[in-house]
């Protein structure tokens, strides 16, 4: 097997070929999925290691100490050959990973071959395909949580186990010292536990980081904007808590620690940084300082970490085991979110180069991935992802039609629903606005009041078993959009619901359980691109194609507001999960086909994606979708090249076809129309008329399950084949 290693006398990094570790008792063999490198301890060794050997001395006191002893103890000679021999050896680097169970030993009973689990300890958790490791220093790992944002678990542990010795309390204030790695976690914990947080760090964009997760302040510790907030936050009065998070040999973070502090607040150095600390300023206000160690109660145990030994619960609540259980499971509900601080995932022959580029200051990065080759299949060619892609087998009923007009309830009065559709239909004819449905009584009746609805409520139940209603408008959201759908279509309504369809492969199931159970198939989902006027001419002008096709669309999302609904990703999913479908959906329909693979690729702090759609026919489709760029450039651009031609689509505003005469759209003067108009023409006659949907259902289907397949592609990173059924 192949591990990165380090030879501590030259510096030398390089990745090996040692023999795999044989399965012990009291532990499992783990093949790597994801490690995880420690921007600040793992870097701090691999420059230590390029030191000559004064630097190494000064920067290690404490090993000097432990030569001169040696040197008192054996001789100089002795004492020389010693310690040139321990330099000059390889030795690991590592101690946060994730991996499946390859072989299970003697005395282990809570995983099996198989299971996934992650992993800690810099002698187990290493750098390396295969590493045995001891019972207490891995933990299964939750259902539906990514093998990359598992891989965290370590470090996760460790700030988890700083802020429980800076022992936070609901609406208290707290510093963060240090907005790395381990600082960045320290701020979603402390949010999640109710604490308002201030961060310090002199990088601006990890200090706009930490903002957009959660902290009420950033800034640079020279800067009296620090200082600003604190007094705003505590009344003048100072924080209760800090976390020294920060390294280097700076007596700065202590200081500042001290003059920000309220009298008698708690001081938890968790980083390893100076620690001078300034008598008078701790003296005066009885600072209590104290120390965090590593991931909890066993580090540093053999008997605990080697032996399995665990301690009773009655005693030692929160062990380095249960720390690590407990973060994975705040990593699955969503409480503390990794995935923005992954700056570069790196495949696992590319290390050398990786920590290259990390010490030289190439590559900036708040947490960098490995990620290890797929395990081998029976023929010898690495196993690909693939997700299925649903077929529906339904018995569909009778379709009936809607009276002279279309009697349509909203679920959901929001500012889509109120500004992009009820306008276009409020003016419509042959339609009848029924009932709006909101959880908030006062939103119902506004939008009563503006478009005429017969009736407003908050009861659902009473919509759906309403027999005059004949179509079910679901503009909530995301994470309310499949169970509502699901229940719609089984009271035998015909469902408009906005992007997304689902947000999981278990929620679209559900939808489709729902076709299949009442044989109502009567579904829309608001995939408006493709209706758009602007769009339909210029495909037609651009005419049928015989070869494959590229296809580039350039999605310039633009930067969320910090409180946007959209960031809640534990239960709203991802921001591309909830509009990308809207994307996919209008290359599918250029294209005339449904993708079979889909291949994702992130920037550092995963905003920015990269997704790639491959066709049956050999076409492609690239989506642009960035959240990086200025607010003046136009939000969409698309160019689609096949057979000589080309067409470009000017953010819904002006059209290019390009073949042996070039034609060019007229200018629009005004609004961008993305076919919200056309496509709630269509939806209503097919209600009204009891002819086929506007989009197939099983278009619909490739294209949420699309969607869901990036994220599974980001997590594999490797392309996701989509699998139809035969």
């Amino acid at each position: 097997m192949k591990q990165v290693v380090q030879n501590y006398k030259s510096g030398e990094l390089a990745v090996l070929d040692v023999p795999a570790p044989g399965c012990k008792p009291g532990g499992v063999l783990v093949r790597s999925a994801y490690s995880l490198i420690s921007t600040g301890t793992e870097l701090m060794k691999v420059s230590e290691a390029g030191m000559s050997m004064l630097g190494k001395a000064r920067s290690r006191p404490d090993q000097v100490a432990k030569v001169m002893q040696s040197v008192a103890t054996n001789g100089v000679p002795a004492t020389y050959r010693k310690v040139m021999g321990k330099l000059d050896s390889y030795t690991p680097l590592g101690y946060s990973l994730c991996g499946v169970v390859e072989q299970v030993g003697a005395g282990i009973d809570d995983v099996k071959a198989g299971d996934l689990v992650a992993c800690a300890g810099n002698e187990h958790a290493l750098h390396a395909e295969v590493n045995w490791v001891p019972k207490n220093l891995y933990v299964p790992v939750p259902d539906g949580l990514a093998p990359r944002h598992a891989a965290f678990g370590t470090v996760g542990s460790i700030a988890l186990q700083g802020v429980r010795q800076g022992e936070p309390r609901l609406g208290e204030v707290a510093l963060v010292i240090g907005l790395g790695l381990i600082g960045q976690l320290v701020v979603q914990l402390l949010t999640a536990s109710g604490v308002r947080v201030v961060g310090v760090d002199p990088d601006p964009a990890r200090c706009e980081l930490a903002a957009r997760l959660g902290a009420a302040a950033c800034g640079d510790p020279a800067s009296a904007a620090v200082e600003s907030a604190v007094a705003e936050l505590t009344g003048g009065l100072g924080v209760d808590q800090v976390y020294l998070a920060a390294g280097g040999g700076s007596n700065q973070p202590v200081e500042l620690a001290a003059r920000l502090s309220r009298d008698r607040g708690r001081v938890v150095d968790i980083g390893k940084c100076r620690l001078d600390l300034p008598w008078n300023a701790y003296y005066e206000k009885e600072l209590d300082v104290r120390f965090s160690r590593s991931y909890g109660p066993g580090r540093y145990d053999p008997e605990y970490e080697l032996e399995g030994r665990d301690y009773p619960i009655g005693y030692v609540r929160w062990t380095e085991r249960r720390n690590l259980a407990c973060f994975l499971d705040l990593l699955a509900r969503g409480s503390v979110d990794v995935e923005p601080l992954v700056s570069h995932v790196a495949d696992f022959d590319d290390a050398v180069e990786t920590y290259r580029r990390l010490k030289d200051g190439e590559l900036k990065a708040v947490a960098v991935l490995f990620r290890y080759p797929e395990q081998e299949g029976r023929t010898g060619e690495a196993v690909a992802p693939a997700v299925a892609v649903p077929a529906v087998n339904a018995r569909r009923r009778p379709v009936r039609a809607a009276n002279a007009s279309v009697r349509l309830a909203f679920v959901g009065a929001g500012n889509y629903a109120t500004s992009m559709l009820l306008p276009h239909l409020a003016q419509r004819d042959g339609v009848e606005l029924s009932t709006v449905v909101t959880t908030t009584a006062l939103s119902a009746a506004n939008a009563q009041r503006k478009f005429g609805f017969a009736e407003a409520t908050t009861d659902l139940d009473a919509v759906l078993g309403d027999e005059s209603v004949d179509a079910v408008f679901v503009v909530t959201r995301h994470s309310s959009h499949a169970d509502l759908t699901r229940r719609a279509l089984l009271a035998g309504k015909a469902v408009f619901v906005e992007k997304p369809l689902a947000l999981t492969e278990e929620e679209l199931a559900g939808v489709l359980a729902a076709v299949e159970e009442s044989g109502n198939d009567r579904l829309q989902v608001g995939f408006n691109r493709r209706f758009s006027p602007l769009l339909r001419e210029a495909r037609a002008r651009f005419g049928t194609r015989t070869g494959p096709a590229n296809l580039r669309y350039l999605v310039n999302a633009g930067r969320l507001d910090h409180n946007s609904w959209y960031l809640r990703q534990g239960t709203e999913g991802s921001r591309f999960a909830g509009e990308g479908g809207h994307f996919i959906d209008t290359a599918s329909w250029l294209l005339g086909a449904d993708p079979v693979s889909v291949y994702a690729v992130a920037s550092p702090g995963n905003e920015d994606l990269q997704v790639v759609l491959r066709y049956p026919d050999g076409s492609t489709a690239t989506i642009s979708y960035v959240t990086s760029g200025p607010a003046g450039f136009p939000k969409e651009t698309l160019d689609l090249v096949a057979d000589g031609k080309a067409l470009r689509l000017d953010d819904f505003v002006r059209a290019f076809v390009y073949d042996r005469k070039r034609w060019v759209s007229s200018r629009l003067p005004k609004a961008r129309d993305k076919g919200q108009n056309a496509e709630l023409a269509a939806f209503v006659k097919a209600v009204r008329t009891g002819g086929p949907m506007p989009v197939p259902l099983a278009s619909l289907i490739a294209t949420t399950t699309a969607t869901l397949a990036v994220r599974t592609g980001l997590a594999a990173g490797a392309p996701v084949t989509l699998e139809r059924a035969r």
